[in-house]
């Protein structure tokens, strides 16, 4: 059975992890110090409306704090906005997160794929616009793509948001990978929700902070009935004690943020240029992850030597021999671009 998601490291004994894209250098130690002082918390309940956690967050973002929903990481917030929307037809573009299509699925929603090309580096067009008709209820966008790692023109983005909303169709952007983006606040959307109420900007913290234990995600719309909506679906204290006070911790981490971000792109820059030099066609990616074409097997011979790398062939759109790996620690990194070019060496001489 092809893996679903990155990160099952539960079945297997010592492996170093390159399946998922979280910050190797998180949790800060300011959250994990907050998590160790508020466990004594944990014998009430949560607050159901997150108050704190929301209104730190609406001044980090400059939003308000009505216009924002938290989540137990991003992928609650997509089953419980499916839910709420109650969609009958969709349009998602290919390759891209499972759990768009499996929240939608739930619903008995008809779902139109639009694919990207290889050709193009899996970059979306500007075709992608004509597929967006009245009777398409949502749409759904990664940028940077998952597992991709290709951005969505600024101005093709603000096309589809506009057409959207000429169309009554609701469009989430899902921007969990953009903070790993030099300049990020050019490439987010969030300042368009109040203007745009069919738009729903989905992120988390769960990448950045690299605490994805703590299911923590919020949405951003200006669409105050929707959020009604969401609400009204969701259980109650689906945020925890613990979340709510780590979310509000990691919110004071600006330096710690902006130290990853240096060295993530600095370790990137290496690692693409090792792999390339080595052989590997790699894709162009502004996330914190590379994307790359390798051999079959080369995920099952990775695993052999105690690494464990994305297999993207159990995504829609793709087949075997594509693969993403996270950046990581420079001995990390260095592990893994030994096995790398290594096998690829391997398999020239075969």
């Amino acid at each position: 059975m092809k893996q679903e998601h990155g990160g099952d490291i539960y079945q297997y004994s010592k492996v170093l992890d390159f399946s998922t894209s979280v910050n190797p250098y998180g949790p800060p130690k300011g959250i994990v110090e907050t998590l160790k002082k508020c466990a004594g918390q944990i014998n009430t309940y949560p607050d159901t409306e997150c108050r704190k956690l929301r209104e730190a967050l609406a001044q980090k973002l400059e939003v308000e704090k009505r216009q924002l929903v938290m989540g137990n990481g991003a992928a609650d917030l997509i089953f419980s906005l499916c839910q709420a929307v109650k969609p009958k037809k969709a349009l998602i573009p290919v390759p891209s997160f499972l759990e768009y299509e499996r929240a939608l699925k739930v619903m008995d929603c008809k779902i139109t794929f639009y694919e990207t090309h290889k050709e193009e580096g899996f970059c979306l067009r500007s075709d992608f616009i004509d597929a967006i008709t009245k009777d398409v209820d949502i749409v759904f966008l990664c940028n940077p793509g998952n597992p991709t790692g290709a951005m969505i023109n600024r101005n093709l983005l603000k096309d589809i948001i506009e057409k959207c909303q000429e169309t009554e169709t609701y469009v989430v952007v899902d921007e969990c990978f953009i903070p790993f983006i030099p300049g990020a606040k050019k490439n987010t959307v969030k300042h368009l929700a109040k203007s745009y109420d069919r738009l729903f900007v989905l992120n988390a913290f769960t990448k950045i902070y690299g605490m994805p234990g703590i299911r923590l995600g919020f949405g951003l719309t200006g669409n105050l009935e929707l959020l009604e909506r969401i609400k009204r679906v969701t259980q109650p204290w689906n945020i925890s004690t613990l979340a709510q006070a780590a979310g509000i911790a990691a919110l004071q981490e600006d330096k710690f943020i902006a130290d990853s971000l240096k060295k993530i792109e600095e370790e990137k820059r290496r690692m693409i240029i090792a792999l390339s030099k080595g052989g590997y066609l790699i894709y162009e990616s502004a996330a914190n992850y590379i994307f790359f074409e390798g051999n079959e097997d080369l995920a099952e011979q990775c695993l052999k030597k105690n690494i464990l790398i994305r297999d993207c062939g159990s995504f829609r759109g793709l087949e075997d021999g594509y693969y993403r790996i996270s950046v990581r620690t420079r001995w990390e990194n260095e592990m893994l671009l030994k096995i790398l070019i290594e096998e690829k060496q391997k398999a020239k001489e075969t």
